[in-house]
């Protein structure tokens, strides 16, 4: 008898194009307010291409577009899917302080939960950026109300990453789980396989076969994440950055979403919180 198809989890990263940390040298926060905001039209893609498809997915949100943009948060919640935190402000875990981040990550659950009128449990750093200098992170989720994390990316990468982290779903501390982004495990190395610019990349099949094979021989679910500036080809285009932030943020933008079609169409997805925290809740009977 053939193994049931694995649910893998879609996760979207709500941060804008001027937002994002490769950028941070070129655009200061005080202007992001004047730069032109195409989260509105862009999440709306998304939502309407995963209706078409009867697929459920994370969002993991900024409070700083949450506030501004209300609107996108409430429809996020009518289409079904869960609302998660992606901080307030996009400043990476590792670059604040226990006092800072906690601030943080209360504000934007707070926030996140009166503009959608639900509990919000999961909570994804920016940039990945938890790691080896920075695990008290995890207290301070927990103590916040959050029930899982996904903020590790088990690679080598100059930008985040932490190589030696386990490669899938583990208990950080009494009720709180960390999900790893999904990785493969090939030649002692942990291959990037969950989406972003390795996704825009990639060809397409190469993407395809990584995932099936962490739900083939791993027998696990893949997480897998992009954001509303990755389908957006006409987003404007930000002076003065070098070459290799250039090439790594547009990099085959214009062909994301008919990836995106093939993939949502290949696999099974759904929602972080209801692939994951029933194992939260195993664990913790198990324990």
């Amino acid at each position: 008898m053939l193994a049931p198809a694995i649910t893998n989890a879609l996760t979207i990263d709500v941060e804008d194009y001027f937002q994002v940390s490769a950028f941070a040298p070129y655009i200061r926060r005080d202007e992001w307010d004047r730069r032109e905001c195409r989260i509105e039209r862009n999440v709306e893609r998304i939502l309407a291409l995963l209706a078409e498809r009867g697929t459920k997915a994370t969002f993991f949100t900024l409070g700083w577009l949450a506030e501004r943009y209300p609107q996108v948060v409430r429809r996020i919640v009518d289409g079904g899917h869960e609302l998660a935190s992606h901080g307030y402000g996009h400043e990476r875990a590792s670059d604040l302080d226990a006092r800072a981040f906690r601030a943080d990550v209360a504000r934007a659950k707070r926030m996140l939960e009166d503009i959608g009128g639900v509990p919000v449990v999961g909570y994804r750093a920016p940039s990945f950026s938890i790691g080896t200098g920075n695990l008290w992170a995890f207290d301070v989720l927990a103590d916040a109300g959050y029930h899982y994390s996904s903020s590790i990316y088990p690679i080598a990468h100059d930008h985040y990453g932490m190589p030696d982290s386990p490669r899938f779903a583990y208990r950080v501390g009494a009720g709180l789980l960390e999900v790893p982004v999904t990785t493969v495990r090939l030649l002692n190395r942990n291959l990037p396989s969950s989406g972003g610019g390795y996704f825009r990349l990639l060809p397409y099949a190469l993407s395809r076969w990584l995932i099936g094979r962490v739900n083939a021989a791993d027998r696990e679910p893949a997480v897998f994440y992009f954001h509303p500036w990755e389908i957006d080809p006409g987003q404007p285009r930000v002076e003065g950055i070098d070459a290799k932030t250039r090439f790594r943020h547009y990099v085959n933008i214009a062909r994301t979403e008919a990836k995106l079609k093939r993939l949502l169409d290949d696999f099974r997805w759904d929602r972080m919180d209801r692939i994951f925290l029933p194992r939260l809740q195993q664990q913790a009977a198990a324990a």
